[in-house]
């Protein structure tokens, strides 16, 4: 671990986003909830870290993301910004948490204060005072729009946004309302790609999507979807990119379990026929000698892979 900690490069911020959005170079996003992982994601050149609220579904269990609170986003912020020395940190917003201006200003500093670089909100046009506010006192946002999962209750699942064409031309005012109160980024999250587009190409900053197509500046995934880690149904967006080591994995632990049924047999053939102990040693260091070796053939190949594919 502790080469990651090594002399850091430049740590980033907006305006390096900003210039890889101008150059037309994809920003690498993913989400974060520890040190460690933050970490090795620094160490491969991730640029925008979320801090996201998806902690609920995929390390607390939840089935939404309503019950996270701020204390449990400032208490990953915290972590996360330790293991941080190069990526911008961006920690959500969580629900209930921006009522009012007052309350919206007070927890974003909060956020900020625990390691936070930008703060993300999910928000309409109806929130651009707020996002104003917060412009106005030097915290950095990120507008969250189209698919808000904090609003799951209120949608009735899960679903693309802005499919038809009032509610495409609503998305589209509300990105350019939240952009000129002093929105800083934005986020576009399960909308078509063509409507991701045209909100990319009107907007003068940096836009992220979750599941909106390629047209955008840079794509934000949960990073325990890429590990295949998560609990139940992941989008079909996410790629999966450990799934052939999980194969690998599954394979040689098989082998290994067979080797062991053929050598606890053969000590039991030769108990049976009153060997020596030395010869029930003998076939108990093999049985440990090929467990060992599959084993760690497996784990050498997993994360050998790991880094090749997805650091």
């Amino acid at each position: 671990m502790s080469h990651y900690l090594a002399a850091p490069e430049r740590a980033l911020t907006l305006n390096h986003l900003r210039r890889l959005r101008a150059a037309g170079e994809p920003i690498v996003a993913l989400t974060a909830y520890d040190a460690s992982f933050a970490a090795v994601m620094d160490a491969a050149g991730v640029e925008y870290v979320l801090v996201g609220d998806s902690l609920g579904m995929v390390v607390q269990g939840q089935q939404t993301t309503v019950p996270v609170t701020v204390e449990d986003i400032c208490y990953h912020t915290r972590s996360v910004a330790r293991g941080l020395r190069r990526a911008v940190l961006v920690a959500d917003m969580p629900f209930g948490s921006f009522n009012s201006v007052e309350q919206a200003l007070d927890n974003a500093v909060r956020l900020m204060q625990a390691g936070a670089q930008m703060v993300k909100l999910e928000a309409t046009g109806r929130q651009a005072d707020l996002v104003a506010s917060m412009a106005e006192r030097g915290i950095p946002v990120c507008a969250h729009i189209g698919l808000q999962p904090q609003l799951v209750h209120k949608l009735g699942g899960y679903r693309v946004q802005g499919r038809d064409a009032d509610s495409a031309a609503a998305m589209r005012d509300d990105a350019q309302t939240l952009v000129e109160a002093g929105a800083d980024m934005l986020l576009i999250e399960c909308v078509s790609s063509p409507l991701a587009a045209q909100i990319t190409r009107a907007s003068n900053v940096p836009v992220i999507g979750i599941g909106a197509g390629a047209e955008v500046d840079g794509q934000v995934l949960v990073l325990y979807d890429v590990l295949g880690i998560s609990i139940g149904k992941t989008p079909r967006f996410a790629r999966n990119f450990l799934a052939d080591n999980v194969k690998r994995c599954q394979e040689a632990l098989a082998k290994a379990n067979a080797v062991a049924d053929e050598v606890l047999g053969s000590i039991r053939t030769v108990r049976s026929l009153g060997a020596e102990d030395a010869e029930l040693g003998h076939y108990s260091e093999e049985l440990a000698t090929y467990y060992r070796l599959y084993v760690d053939q497996s784990i050498a190949q997993g994360f050998y892979n790991f880094g090749v594919t997805w650091l």
